[in-house]
């Protein structure tokens, strides 16, 4: 695979405790109950527990899955899935306080996985075609989505696997509107989940 992957089994989480992060925890599975430190000064902000339980509730079983967690912040969303089943999750940034983080978590919970520092659209234009996903979150800065929605929805259907879903999370606000098959949405608070078919 492209770019600075990291393959993290044991690797050391000094570069994340220099300052008190945010917590966030896993909700259920193998990992449920485990805290999950987030990245400090980031302009988004950790996908709230309580959404994360709803957008599984949304997706059912995971059990199998690979995953691909974009804009991966503190890793929550693709450690869910992992903690719920699923067989491999990738994780991409371009902050590398959230890299940090997601090595620091991944460490503390004994996961091996990919994680990769680069632009998201960078990371999916690099891909070759022997991988694909079967689950996709698409978590970017909210102030991002409107610019980004057009690139996201050209290029995310070469890395999906037949049948995959994509889970997006933006501001109701200011919605990240991909032009795949939109299955169903919701809205918790200020933030509005998207579950969208491969097209």
């Amino acid at each position: 695979m492209c770019c600075c992957a990291l393959r993290l089994a044991h690797a050391s989480a000094r570069s994340s405790s220099r300052s008190r992060p945010d917590l966030v925890r896993v909700i259920a599975g193998a990992y449920g109950g485990r805290r999950l430190r987030a990245p400090s000064g980031r302009a988004t902000r950790p996908t709230a527990d309580r959404v994360r339980e709803a957008v599984f509730s949304m997706l059912g079983s995971v059990t199998g899955m690979r995953v691909l967690d974009l804009f991966a912040g503190s890793g929550a969303l693709g450690i869910e899935a992992l903690s719920r089943g699923a067989r491999e999750a990738v994780f991409v940034d371009s902050d590398r306080r959230a890299i940090d983080a997601v090595a620091a978590n991944l460490a503390e919970l004994g996961i091996e996985a990919a994680v990769h520092r680069r632009d998201a659209l960078a990371f999916i234009g690099a891909l070759g075609e022997e991988l694909r996903f079967d689950l996709v979150f698409v978590d970017p800065p909210y102030d991002s989505a409107l610019r980004l929605a057009p690139e996201l929805s050209r290029r995310l259907p070469a890395l999906l696997a037949p049948d995959a879903l994509i889970v997006s999370e933006s501001d109701k606000r200011s919605p990240l509107e991909l032009t795949l098959p939109l299955l169903t949405e919701r809205v918790y608070g200020d933030t509005r989940i998207g579950l969208h078919g491969g097209g």
